[in-house]
């Protein structure tokens, strides 16, 4: 009776203990786990079944699971700059478990895995923008002229340009695009603002904390880039406006700009039918914020 109720106990404990799952998500890094004699797998669709099977047993069983992206190549970089052997699990373990305190993961709710793949990719590329855009933007350092710090002067001039359109759009839940170009590669930022029943609005931090940084480094190199809204409310048509980013301020593109910008195949330059029940406009005024304001030396 002792050990049936030390068995139960044990059941319980492990209900109580939450799992990390370090996850391959692509064909080539499947294939460079495999020069590991201790990854037994050989098929990577079977290994994704398997995966799912894992997470839904685990979800049964009342145990959390949370998913991380597990990355060969800073794996074994991890393992060398360790002095450990990449071919025990237990050192794989013990990566995941790391990277999953500061890398890119998602809880698995029971979504399908053709579900969380995507989102997982999608959180991975979201981080290693805002990681890229803010390296840049501590290496502007300190303005030669007056001492102030470039990248933090823009920071904060992009979160009052970015409370300033949130402030003056029209009711509804908004979804904002950020592009820029000019570094060595266009960086492009989304940020989703919902609307609650109460008429405040819900921001996600990490996301919010993205958007703000791949603005300022744009006002802060004064590279070329633009900033589209999209409005989406009930009983009413989509509000589409924008702006260019010129200089370290903006400047309002007209209806027919964002109508052409919607409206035209990127590759191939033909023109794309309008969506129904969508309003190409003019962006409201942001005063005094969407003029040059910034560090200006």
């Amino acid at each position: 009776m002792a050990h049936l109720d030390h068995q139960t106990m044990r059941r319980v404990l492990r209900r109580e203990i939450a799992g990390t799952l370090g996850l391959l998500t692509d064909e080539h890094d499947f294939r460079a786990m495999r020069r590991y004699r201790t990854f037994t797998f050989d098929d990577h669709a079977v290994y994704l079944q398997q995966v799912e099977d894992l997470l839904k047993t685990r979800a049964m069983q009342g145990t959390h699971t949370t998913v991380a992206l597990f990355d060969p190549q800073e794996y074994a970089e991890y393992c060398t700059a360790r002095g450990i052997d990449p071919d025990i699990p237990a050192h794989r373990t013990r990566f995941t478990a790391e990277v999953a305190t500061t890398g890119p993961t998602i809880p698995y709710e029971g979504q399908p895995l053709a579900d969380l793949l995507p989102a997982l990719v999608d959180e991975a590329v979201r981080q290693a923008t805002w990681e890229y855009a803010a390296t840049l933007l501590a290496r502007l350092g300190a303005c030669a002229t007056c001492g102030e710090d470039i990248g933090r002067a823009a920071f904060t001039r992009a979160s009052n340009l970015v409370a300033r359109i949130l402030d003056t759009a029209p009711p509804g839940d908004r979804h904002l695009v950020c592009s820029v170009t000019g570094t060595p590669e266009t960086l492009v930022a989304v940020l989703h603002a919902d609307e609650e029943d109460h008429g405040a609005t819900q921001l996600d931090e990490a996301e919010a904390l993205e958007f703000t940084t791949v603005l300022a480094l744009g006002l802060a190199t004064q590279s070329p880039g633009g900033l589209v809204m999209r409005t989406t409310a009930p009983d009413t048509s989509d509000r589409i406006y924008g702006w260019r980013l010129r200089g370290d301020g903006f400047e309002p593109l007209t209806a027919g700009e964002v109508f052409d910008a919607y409206c035209t195949d990127v590759e191939s330059g033909d023109l794309i039918s309008p969506e129904s029940n969508v309003d190409y406009c003019f962006p409201p005024d942001l005063g005094h914020e969407g003029t040059a304001q910034g560090h200006s030396h």
